[in-house]
Order: C-alpha cells, then sequence, then structure tokens
C-alpha cells in the first residue's frame, strides 16, 4: 500500500507544541532562572537514558533523548514511573522542555541528583495537562528525572522528548576558535594562477575519471578557483562543484570548458545528476559551452562569453536544469531538453522547447507563448535572493558572502556591478568534515557558528538543530548527511534569516518522519522581511542504500524561499535499494507556512502526493515531477476512491495559491494497467491561479486521466502532452 502520513505521530507532536503546561514552581527557582543565562543546547539528547520501565522494546528510554519527535519511551501502565538521564558531568540546569505523547504524566517532578541517589525536586506539579512544556528551572546535578506520580490516561507515561539545558554552557553568543584561512580537507582542491595549467588539468582529469560514471558513489569533490584567470578543461561528473572564489564571476576566468554531457555512452543526460557550476566566467573553447544535465545540476553566477548548449553532443534526451543569476551573451540552445527553469539572468537569446520551459526575471527570455510552444514568461521573480558563496581575499583569507533579498527581480545580481549583501568572515564558520559527530556540529551550532560543510558522507545521529537567527548552512562538493536509527536530520527554529545550501540530504535505511524541517508547525511569525531559504538542496530516497523516510522537506516557517530542490524517490540504483515495499517515503515537500516561494521544484516518485500544499499565499514557478513508477498494481496506489495521488496538492482548505508552468509525468513501468486520476489537485475559489499545467505518459506506460481535478483530457500514448493553460 502507498505510505500515507504518520498522522497519529505526526498530529500528536504537532498539535500540542503551543501548549504551555500549568505547574507549581518554587517561587525563588523563578527568580533565580530568570537572572541566568540559558544554553541553547539540549544537554541531554544523545545521553544515556533509564526508566523504571518501558511499555514494550519499542519504546525505549532512549527514544526520549534521540533528537527524533517521531520516536518516544512509554512505561508500563501503572504509578509511579520515572524517566532519568545521566548527563556525564555535574551541570548548572535552567531549563527543561518534555514533549508529552498523549499518554502524559498529571502529577510529576523534575528531580537533580548529584550521586544517582539522593534526589532534589527542582520542580513539581499536579495539574498537568499533556503537551510540550517548557520549564524554567534551577539546580545542579550530574543526573535528572521525571518522576511521575500520577497519570493523566489510563496508559503509561509517554515522552517524545526530554529536554535538558544548563547554564554556563552554549549560548549562542557568538563563535570562537575557528580559522579566516581553515583546513578544507582533502576532497576541495584549491586552484591559483601560480600553478602549471599542466598540474591543474591533471587534477581535473583524475576527478572526473574517478567520478564519471559515479552515479552511487561515496566520493566528493570540490573544484575551488582563486581569483585569476585559467586556461582548463573541465569535464564535471558525479558529485563535483566547480566555484570561483571571486566576490564576482569574472574575478575567476577560465579559457575553455566546464562541461557536462552524456558521458555515460547511453546518448542521453537524462541522469546527469548532482553536479554544479557557480560564480566564473567561461571563454568557450569553440564558441558555446555544454551544460546537458537533469536534476540537481544548477548553474549559477556564471558569465558565459558565447553560447549555452544544454542538450548533449549527441543530441540525446535532457531532462531538466536550472540556471540563476547568470550572465549568457550568446544563445541559450535547449534542443532535447524536456524542461527548464532559468531565473534572475540575462541571455542573448534562446532556442528551444519540448515541454515545459520556464523564465522569470530573465532578459532576452521568449515570450509568453504556452502551450504552442511552451514558453512561460514571467517578467519578474516576486522574491529572489542568490544563495551563499565562499571567496577569498587578497590577504588569503576566506569569507562567505551573502547577497541581499530582492523584490521583483531582473537580470543577474551583478549585472550592474558587484552583488549587494554582506560578507561573514569564515572564523565566524565551524568547517565540518565526516569525522565530525553530530554532537560536536550541534555544540557549534549552540555556541552560535554557522556551519561550512566539506565534501563527505556524513553519518547524523542526532537531529541537527539550527537555533539562532541568521545562521548560513554552506556546503560545497555535495556533502552528503545520512541519518542514523531514524532521527531527523535537520529541524531549522522558527527565526529569521538561515539560508541552507548546498546540501543532499540522503535517508537512512530506518525510518525518518522528516530529513529537513523548517520552523514550527502552527507559527504565525512573519519572517517576509528576511526569510529562511533553502536553496540548491537536494533530497535522496534509496538508489545508494535502502533509505526511508516518510517526509523530505517540510516548510513550516512563512515566507520561506524554497529555491531549485530535486526530491526524488530514486526509481533506480543499488541492487535491493528501490521497490514499493523497498525505499518508502510519502512526501517530497509538505508546506504548512503561509506566503511560501517555490522556484524551481523537482519532486519525483513519491506514494502519495509528492508536493502537499497546506499554507495559504503560496506560489510556485516552475514544477516538475514524474510519478512512481512502481506501483504493483492499483489497489496498491488508491487515494481513497480516486486512482492514485495527484504529483501536486492543494489542499482542501487553501483559499489564496498561485503557480506558473507545472509538468507531471508517468511511466508505471511495473504495471503499465495503472492510472492516475489527475495529476493536480486544488480547490476551485477565487483566490487560485494556475497557468501553464500539462501531462505527458511517457511513451504510452500508463495513464493519467486528467490534468488537473477533472479538467483536461488523458494522457495519449504518443508520449504527446496534454495541456491547460488556465485554471480555474
Amino acid at each position: 500500500m502507498p505510505l500515507a502520513p504518520p498522522l497519529r505521530l505526526l498530529t500528536r507532536a504537532l498539535a500540542c507544541a503551543s501548549l504551555i503546561l500549568t505547574g507549581l514552581v518554587l517561587p525563588a527557582q523563578v527568580t533565580t532562572a530568570a537572572a541566568a543565562t540559558c544554553g541553547t543546547a539540549d544537554i541531554a539528547q544523545g545521553k544515556t537514558a533509564t526508566a523504571s520501565s518501558t511499555e514494550s522494546a519499542s519504546f525505549p528510554a532512549s527514544n526520549a533523548v534521540d533528537g527524533n519527535t517521531g520516536t518516544r519511551w512509554s512505561s508500563a501502565f501503572s504509578d509511579p514511573q520515572w524517566l532519568e538521564v545521566d548527563l556525564g558531568s555535574s551541570q548548572s540546569i535552567c531549563q527543561v522542555t518534555l514533549q508529552w505523547e498523549t499518554a502524559y504524566g498529571k502529577a510529576f517532578q523534575i528531580q537533580t541528583s548529584t550521586d544517582n541517589s539522593a534526589w532534589t525536586t527542582i520542580y513539581s506539579t499536579t495539574t498537568s495537562t499533556g503537551g510540550t512544556q517548557t520549564l524554567p528551572v534551577t539546580g545542579t546535578g550530574r543526573y535528572i528525572r521525571m518522576y511521575g506520580t500520577a497519570r493523566g490516561t489510563q496508559y503509561g507515561y509517554s515522552l517524545w522528548e526530554f529536554q535538558v539545558y544548563a547554564t554556563g554552557g552554549t549560548t549562542g553568543t557568538g563563535c570562537t576558535g575557528q580559522s579566516n584561512t581553515p583546513n578544507f580537507g582533502p576532497n576541495v582542491y584549491v586552484f591559483d594562477p601560480s600553478m602549471s595549467s599542466s598540474s591543474i588539468q591533471t587534477t581535473l582529469n583524475n576527478v572526473f575519471s574517478t567520478q564519471k560514471l559515479n552515479q552511487f558513489g561515496t566520493q566528493r569533490y570540490a573544484l575551488l578557483f582563486k581569483p585569476g584567470t585559467y586556461s582548463a578543461e573541465a569535464n564535471i561528473g558525479y558529485y563535483t562543484s566547480i566555484q570561483g572564489l571571486g566576490q564576482n564571476p569574472d574575478d575567476v576566468t577560465i579559457n575553455g570548458d566546464v562541461t557536462v554531457d552524456a558521458f555515460d555512452g547511453t546518448g542521453n543526460a537524462t541522469q546527469n545528476f548532482w553536479r554544479s557550476a557557480e560564480n566564473l566566467a567561461i571563454n568557450p573553447s569553440a564558441g558555446s559551452d555544454r551544460w546537458a544535465v537533469a536534476q540537481a545540476g544548477p548553474f549559477r553566477r556564471v558569465d558565459v562569453h558565447g553560447g549555452l548548449e544544454l542538450y548533449p553532443a549527441s543530441y540525446g534526451y535532457a531532462s531538466g536544469g536550472y540556471i540563476a543569476d547568470t550572465k549568457v551573451s550568446g544563445q541559450v540552445s535547449s534542443v532535447s531538453q524536456q524542461q527548464w527553469y532559468s531565473a534572475d539572468s540575462n541571455f542573448g537569446s534562446w532556442s528551444g522547447s519540448v515541454w515545459n520551459m520556464v523564465f522569470s526575471g530573465v532578459t532576452g527570455a521568449p515570450a509568453q507563448s504556452f502551450p504552442s510552444p511552451p514558453m512561460t514568461t514571467l517578467a519578474t521573480t516576486p522574491t529572489a535572493r542568490d544563495v551563499p558563496y565562499l571567496y577569498v581575499d587578497s590577504a588569503g583569507n576566506y569569507h562567505v558572502f551573502l547577497p541581499s533579498l530582492r523584490t521583483n527581480a531582473s537580470g543577474a545580481s551583478w549585472a550592474g556591478g558587484s552583488t549587494p549583501g554582506t560578507s561573514l568572515p569564515m572564523s565566524q564558520f565551524f568547517v565540518a568534515t565526516p569525522s565530525d559527530t553530530a554532537a560536536q556540529i550541534n555544540a557549534a551550532l549552540a555556541q552560535g557558528c554557522n556551519l561550512f560543510f566539506t565534501p563527505g558522507v556524513y553519518t547524523i545521529n542526532q537531529t541537527l538543530n539550527v537555533t539562532n537567527p541568521n545562521t548560513v548552512v554552506l556546503g560545497v562538493g555535495f556533502p552528503t548527511l545520512i541519518p542514523a536509527n531514524g532521527v531527523n536530520t535537520m529541524q531549522v527554529a522558527d527565526v529569521d534569516g538561515v539560508r541552507i545550501d548546498g546540501l543532499l540530504f540522503d535517508a537512512g535505511t530506518t525510518n525518518s518522519s522528516a530529513l529537513l524541517t523548517v520552523g514550527t508547525a502552527g507559527s504565525t511569525a512573519s519572517h517576509a522581511s528576511n526569510p529562511i531559504s533553502v536553496q540548491d538542496t537536494f533530497f535522496r530516497i534509496g538508489g545508494d542504500i535502502a533509505g526511508k523516510a516518510t517526509n523530505s522537506l517540510v516548510v513550516n516557517a512563512n515566507s520561506t524561499l524554497v529555491d531549485d530542490i530535486w526530491a526524488w524517490r530514486a526509481d533506480h540504483g543499488n541492487s535491493g535499494t528501490t521497490g514499493w515495499t523497498v525505499n518508502t517515503a510519502a512526501h517530497g515537500l509538505v508546506v504548512n507556512g503561509a506566503n511560501v516561494l517555490a522556484t524551481g521544484l523537482f519532486v519525483e516518485h513519491y506514494q502519495n502526493y509528492d508536493v502537499q500544499w497546506n499554507g495559504n499565499g503560496g506560489e510556485t514557478i516552475f514544477f516538475q515531477n514524474e510519478m512512481p513508477y512502481d506501483p504493483p498494481n492499483q489497489a496498491a496506489w488508491m487515494n481513497g476512491s480516486s486512482d492514485g495521488y495527484a504529483a501536486y496538492e492543494v489542499a482542501p482548505g487553501v483559499t489564496s495559491h498561485t503557480a506558473y508552468g507545472l509538468g507531471s509525468y508517468c511511466y508505471f513501468n511495473v504495471n503499465p494497467s495503472v492510472v492516475a486520476d489527475h495529476a493536480f489537485e486544488t480547490p476551485t475559489g477565487s483566490g487560485i491561479h494556475l497557468h501553464d499545467l500539462l501531462t505527458v505518459s511517457l511513451g504510452g506506460v500508463g495513464v493519467i486521466e486528467h490534468v488537473v481535478n477533472s479538467t483536461g483530457g488523458a494522457t495519449p500514448s504518443n508520449t504527446t502532452p496534454v495541456d491547460v493553460t488556465s485554471y480555474p
């Protein structure tokens, strides 16, 4: 059966987030706690936890300190019961947060001990009503416990999370101990103009040889060029970033080519994933550069002095890509590209169209003409902010530049001079390597550090908590984060200005409820003037390992910018890593926040709604989707009485939503008799506006009966689109 969202678990955890329990706190404790500065790191997370009992082996004490709000400790159905954490050393405790499941404690104490024998009560209540309880307390001890004396239900005591915070620890007041000239590790190659062209070319060739066909390998690389001029031919394979280290693209010039082609011998480029080019200028050797990619292949902040070819030299198929903040003096030619999104750029001209070409804020873009030819063109991008990027100054010190927010953006941010924005020195970044633990990374975040992930594969055994506003989380070389034991990989607090860029979130073999969650469910805070952004960030379920995650990206924060994401439930990969019951995943993107903008949205093969949009005021510019290939039969993929799930659902309660350039395709190769009733599902109120939608059956393998709701005909068998120009 297709995976449905874990409604029982999710609604309990989220609905209770706004409930603050009442209790009896000693007056002296309140006064003392208010005077102290409390840290922001959960010092109980990952520590040893024990309990008086467990309901079963499925609900151990460790679940309450694993950083995962989808797992819980549950006790036997009797009183009294306790949950205890060994903090490892004596701590000055200033706050405790209890996230109760439905089975909560009505009467309980929070107690501390220095010897795990004599206990001191620092909080007591007899009137708790369940939910999430944040308690300011004062106490000292190595051991801390929740001691329950009366249950609120007929069941036991059950905690999603037992969180503890200390004074004198990390408070987010500043990042210390880092360097402006960090060691980026062995998989980051930094070139400078003093190096010989032959030595640079040898390194480029060696990296490409390793990555040319390495679609599901673990190697990761970044190729960084200091300001200057180079002669080079750079073929870019899997998990490879090529970037200039100037403050503007023309600070680094490559006389030669930065090339992606059909390297695998198939003649097509439909699997050219996970590679990027950024922040440099190219003088192509033959007048045009070639960047024939599929998903997860961003081309950003590049100045092409000539043309740009987005198709393989063989003229074989290519399947989607993304350009932003770029100048191409000549013609951009798409030819066999099936779909493409271009934003905030300057083109000499554009040639080519297949199914779904979308432009926003691009000078030189073709005029609006969907569906014949299928061009969707917006004069501006409503809100845009280019990605943070690494650069080096003349003294050899590294910085990260933070481009400013733009409204009604058109053209490259640097077209008239330097990109507006601010800089952060690298001394304000914790430079992470795969040998660093999640606990070390969390400690740096809590201290107030930004994060810079170097290339590699990271095992994340506790949720990475991004709690400070304006935190930058930046990766180069496709650093890949894999959760262990079903934890949620990363949680961003409901704060202003967090920027996430350049990461690959890969699902672990134990199901996670979400890989990345942005903001707090139910929040009403506005972030319009300084939004959270998730950019060039990719999600994978299966393919390399038999990964599982209910949701890939959950956006709760209002006004979030989702810019160039590919959420992919793998349809192919290493043996044993894909299949209807193997790499299970319900949703690629769930949007609960209001006024969220998605620009460049690629979501494929999930088993429920690929995109589920629950917040008002949302907007999408470009959506590319393939439905799951592998429903074994129709009964396994039903949404109530409806055949299959829509690729993109605007929830029934939504009253305002706008979208442009939406394409969804089917290829039910496991059972071609499978049918999807419709690709897009939406209410029909006056605030709903969908423009330029299409469906395609690839090779006629399966059928989509309608485009949106009951509008639009069934997909024909000859790979011809069915178009709807406006709905409702």
